[in-house]
C-alpha cells in the first residue's frame, strides 16, 4: 500500500496482515534455530560420552594386559586379543596370524618370569576410528635384571561382543644399548 509520508514523499507501508506473517515467520525460524543448535548440543554431548567411555575401555583392557604380564600368565595377556584366526602381530621382520600363533610366540619367546620381566605401558595415544574400531600408539618396556629391553607399538582394536579387543599389533623393539 503506497502513502504520503511526514515530508510529502510516496512511501510504502506493508499491510499490517504482511507484518504480522513475517514476525511470526522469523518467531518460527528463531525457534527452530534453538531446537537445533540444542539438538546438536546433545547429539555432540552423548558421541563425547561415547567416545570417552570406549577409550576407558580400551585402557582398561591395556591395564589387564600389563597387570597380566607381571603375574607371569601369558593366557590372561593374551586375553586382550581378538580369539581369532585373523589376527595379526607383526614383529621382528615376521608377521604371525591367529589368536593360537601368537600366543606360541609370546610362551616360547618369554617362556619363564625372568625372561617376561616388568611391563611397562607409556605415551599411549587412543584415537576412535569409528564407533566400533580405534588405534592406539604407545611405548612398552620390560624391566629385568640384566637389561631393560623397550619399543613402540600401533594397536588396531576392535569392539566385539566381548568388548574392545586387539585385532592388529605392530610392535617393534628400539635397539639395545651395547
Amino acid at each position: 500500500m503506497l502513502a504520503l509520508d511526514e515530508a510529502g514523499l510516496v512511501a510504502y507501508q506493508g499491510l499490517p496482515m504482511l507484518q504480522a506473517i513475517r514476525r511470526s515467520s522469523l518467531a518460527r525460524r528463531r525457534a527452530l534455530a534453538i531446537i537445533f543448535c540444542i539438538s546438536t548440543a546433545a547429539t555432540v554431548s552423548a558421541a563425547t560420552t561415547q567416545t570417552q567411555n570406549a577409550i576407558a575401555q580400551i585402557r582398561s583392557v591395556l591395564r589387564a594386559q600389563r597387570d597380566a604380564w607381571n603375574r607371569g600368565d601369558i593366557d590372561g595377556f593374551m586375553n586382550g586379543y581378538a580369539r581369532s584366526a585373523s589376527t595379526v602381530f607383526a614383529s621382528e621382520d615376521t608377521i604371525r596370524r591367529g589368536w593360537e600363533t601368537v600366543r606360541e610366540r609370546y610362551r616360547k619367546k618369554y617362556s619363564d618370569r625372568a625372561k617376561m620381566g616388568t611391563l611397562t605401558f607409556s605415551d599411549l595415544e587412543i584415537t576412535l576410528l569409528s564407533p566400533d574400531a580405534a588405534v592406539v600408539l604407545g611405548r612398552w618396556g620390560l624391566k629385568r635384571a640384566k637389561d631393560s629391553p623397550h619399543g613402540r607399538f600401533t594397536l588396531i582394536f576392535k569392539r566385539l561382543p566381548e568388548g574392545w579387543r586387539i585385532v592388529h599389533d605392530h610392535t617393534s623393539a628400539a635397539p639395545l644399548p651395547r
